[in-house]
């Protein structure tokens, strides 16, 4: 990837940094209920709303819940055993505080539940704005006494192993089996475990009505929804490619221009999906974006950008982007991080602020020749409608069945 990572969550060895992960996601719900309440009065149950009120239903549903009983049944239990003295003092008052929040936040929330669930239907375009303001000040101010007293605390309390019986807590509340201080791992009887994982899709629909004759134009209609509705990196794409044996290889990019001329990412052209380019100039791309419960299926011939477009984009990034692009033999081995610093900070010292452009690095230009867009829907009974496009640059359009 070429600017930024994926914002992956942290796994349960780290099980404060999950709880503060889970409070960024609360943040987000919470802007995106405020949206909401302002949307509401101009535009109504449109589908924006529709889309709205199912994320955050979704999110205060479950993953809330589960992250409330985190916390009364693991993280205050834990900390009361340990602290004392000045440490002792301030959980004897904090915790009831905690426990009575999570009591009215829940009050709050059976009525937002009601409202929300109307407007995710389109049945009705009421929300109350009191309700809101309360549940969002109350749950601001919930998060903020936690993250500036009790997680502090319990970083500077708990022992290592401490931390593991927590983050082994957590993970087995959402039946995952955490050991040794290692990432989230699937639990013993892992078959019976993956299998029994299932996710029911239904926050909209994708009729043939509803599509746009040129797949293009409807790939940015869905692209701009995604930005609306907050996905994370929605620009995150998966690119496959084949080497000359056959071998499938694939990564996460970030595109970074799509038109009708294709889709645009840029890269090190000495990398092994550069490589692989050259032995067989084909690929696949595809965009997930499970808030909205949708992915696009993009394949076709790459070709690589103009020498003045890599040069445009090589100088709008950010300088240390741009020497990382320079100190970086992409894809070839290097002894240790130490060896890459090094090479970074030598190419730094020689750069000045206006490196020029690597002549091995530009961009890269998937030409679609066919494009899926699917939308998930109950039972498995997907929507897929997929663009072809013909000889004469034309597209013709079709269903898929799930």
């Amino acid at each position: 990837m070429n600017d930024s990572l994926l914002d992956a969550a942290p796994g349960f060895d780290q099980p404060i940094a999950v709880l503060k992960h889970c409070h960024g996601r609360i943040r987000k719900q919470l802007s995106t209920l405020e949206r909401l309440l302002a949307h509401l009065p101009e535009h109504g149950a449109d589908e924006q709303a529709r889309q709205a009120a199912a994320a955050v239903l979704k999110y205060f549903e479950k993953a809330a819940h589960l992250h409330h009983d985190d916390e009364e049944q693991d993280l205050i239990p834990m900390l009361r055993a340990v602290a004392q003295g000045e440490d002792a003092a301030t959980l004897q008052g904090l915790a009831p505080t905690i426990l009575q929040d999570h009591k009215e936040m829940d009050a709050i929330w059976q009525d937002l539940h009601e409202q929300l669930t109307a407007i995710a239907e389109g049945s009705a375009a009421t929300l109350s704005s009191p309700g809101v303001q309360r549940f969002v000040q109350r749950y601001t101010a919930h998060m903020e006494r936690e993250e500036s007293t009790m997680a502090p605390m319990a970083m500077r309390l708990f022992s290592s192993e401490q931390m593991a019986r927590l983050g082994a807590a957590m993970g087995r509340r959402r039946g995952i089996e955490v050991g040794n201080g290692a990432p989230a791992v699937a639990a013993p009887a892992i078959g019976d475990a993956v299998a029994g994982l299932r996710k029911d899709y239904g926050q909209a629909s994708l009729n043939d009505d509803d599509v746009l004759d040129d797949p293009i134009a409807q790939f940015t209609h869905w692209f701009e929804q995604a930005l609306k509705a907050e996905v994370n990196e929605p620009n995150a794409m998966n690119v496959a490619t084949v080497d000359a044996d056959g071998r499938p290889s694939s990564r996460i990019v970030l595109v970074k221009q799509f038109d009708a001329r294709g889709f645009t990412w840029y890269t090190n052209y000495d990398s092994r999906k550069a490589q692989e380019l050259r032995a067989n100039p084909h690929a696949a791309l595809l965009f997930f974006w499970s808030e909205l419960e949708r992915q696009v299926r993009i394949e076709g011939r790459v070709e690589t950008t103009s020498t003045e477009e890599s040069d445009k984009y090589f100088h709008s990034r950010p300088l240390k982007s741009r020497l990382s692009a320079i100190a970086s033999r992409q894809s070839a081995p290097i002894a240790n991080r130490a060896d890459l610093e090094r090479n970074y900070e030598a190419v730094a010292a020689q750069a000045g602020e206006t490196p020029p452009r690597p002549a091995n690095w530009g961009g890269f230009r998937l030409v679609p020749e066919r494009i899926e867009f699917w939308q998930g829907r109950r039972s498995r009974f997907h929507d897929r409608i997929v663009y072809t496009r013909q000889e004469d640059g034309s597209w013709t359009r079709e269903r898929l069945q799930p």
